[in-house]
């Protein structure tokens, strides 16, 4: 019998390995989450309630100053009343924090002054608003049950719904730096089963090897994902027969194809 297998200890003592064909390491598998959180004052989370505040009173305040400083010299606002002079304040100050075209000039050097720091507030207002949004997004996009294998270990999901395929070096790895050889984990025979169990919410995560797993999400199953950096690193081998009288040929083979790259080809 030939095949290729990750090669571990236990299995080293019962056969034979060849050299070895690439490096090998496993990675949690899951369903994508899907977050549908409806809220229609989130837009007003991006900033703080102090925030919100300073800026509702650097705004009345702005609004109050420029009335007291161009009431006497500016057209617009003279043959007004008080409440009209303040509300003409207000509506410009506002159209210059929102940058919203108004048709209302200040004359003097102060207003001036105070209407340009109003536009770098404005300026600086939209970039971090922007900046925190983009950021809430990117995070609500990928945001997971888990982030990684420390998750498991620590028991932030409870160890029934993680599926581990049965004599894989993924459940070698489970027992040993996991469960300490508790098996408390989904029994699974195969990929497919793997695949068909995340699928139908039966598991929330299992093991897989890196390279079928980037396959597989990428080209296959596009609502599992990977989660997480990849752990539990060893050897992928080819499983020979012990003292098989051909091992040294095919190690030889092995060689010279790594040696090409050819191995590196084809895993891509």
């Amino acid at each position: 019998m030939v095949g290729d297998v990750t090669v571990t200890a236990l299995r080293r003592e019962s056969t034979s390995f060849s050299n070895a064909i690439y490096y090998n390491s496993l990675r949690i598998i899951m369903r994508k989450t899907h977050h549908v959180n409806i809220d229609i004052l989130s837009f007003l989370k991006l900033f703080s309630h102090n925030l919100w505040l300073l800026i509702l009173g650097t705004f009345v305040y702005a609004s109050i100053l420029l009335c007291i400083i161009e009431r006497q010299n500016n057209e617009a606002l003279q043959n007004r009343s008080l409440l009209s002079q303040v509300a003409m304040s207000t509506w410009y100050s506002f159209g210059n924090i929102v940058e919203y075209g108004i048709d209302f000039h200040v004359n003097t050097a102060a207003g001036r002054s105070l209407i340009s720091g109003l536009y770098i507030l404005s300026l600086i207002l939209v970039a971090t608003y922007t900046a925190n949004l983009a950021s809430d997004l990117t995070i609500s996009k990928s945001k997971d049950v888990i982030s990684g294998i420390d998750d498991i270990k620590s028991g932030k999901i409870p160890f029934n719904p993680i599926g581990i395929r049965i004599g894989t070096a993924g459940e070698d790895y489970y027992l040993r730096e996991v469960s300490n050889g508790n098996r408390n984990y989904y029994p699974l025979k195969s990929r497919k089963e793997t695949f068909d169990n995340l699928l139908a919410s039966i598991i929330d995560a299992s093991f897989i090897d890196i390279g079928v797993g980037e396959y597989v999400t990428n080209n296959i199953y596009y609502n599992l994902t990977l989660v997480g950096e990849d752990f539990g690193e060893g050897l992928f081998g080819i499983i020979t027969p012990q003292q098989w009288i051909y091992a040294q040929d095919l190690d030889v083979v092995i060689l010279s194809l790594r040696e090409s790259g050819t191995i590196e080809k084809l895993r891509q």
